[in-house]
């Protein structure tokens, strides 16, 4: 009987959890070596896309210690299709308020945020997405930055 109800309760708690992400299409972090990302270090993420007529959001996933020494974070992002196609785009990750602190969740010295980046957009193309993050804060080493990470949700139809 008490087996029974340790398994019940450990199913349950997995189908809460799950439940909870079922828009998710992909979601992947990359760790930056010794939590400084060079200049030269690009962050590539690859994953496949099959669902071409429902509408994503794309969001940028940081996450940084309280040593980073910016309220902003610059990127260039370079995002492909699967037929070759490219664009690169400019973007600023907010990382603090104008007062200092710093938005996200944090516990400790460690923050987690994620920046909407592109949202409703519909993938045209089935087949393997390429996006690269490289950090354009002008500086050759950014201390600070733990993981560089890429989230891809179905849009919720309300």
């Amino acid at each position: 009987m008490k087996i029974s109800k340790i398994l019940f309760i450990v199913l349950f708690s997995g189908l809460l959890f799950t439940s909870c992400d079922r828009n998710r299409v992909y979601e992947e972090y990359i760790k930056i070596d010794d939590y400084v990302w060079q200049n030269k270090n690009i962050v590539r993420f690859e994953f496949e896309i099959q669902d071409t007529s429902s509408l994503h959001n794309v969001y940028i996933n940081v996450r940084h210690a309280t040593i980073y020494p910016y309220n902003n974070l610059w990127l260039f992002i370079k995002s492909s299709s699967p037929n070759g196609l490219t664009n690169i785009d400019t973007v600023e990750c907010v990382l603090s308020d104008e007062k200092g602190k710093w938005l996200g969740d944090g516990s400790g010295d460690i923050w987690d945020i994620q920046i909407p980046w592109k949202m409703g957009v519909r993938f045209p193309i089935a087949g393997n997405y390429i996006v690269e993050y490289q950090q354009a804060m002008r500086v050759d080493a950014l201390p600070g930055i733990m993981d560089m990470g890429l989230r891809i949700e179905k849009k919720d139809e309300k």
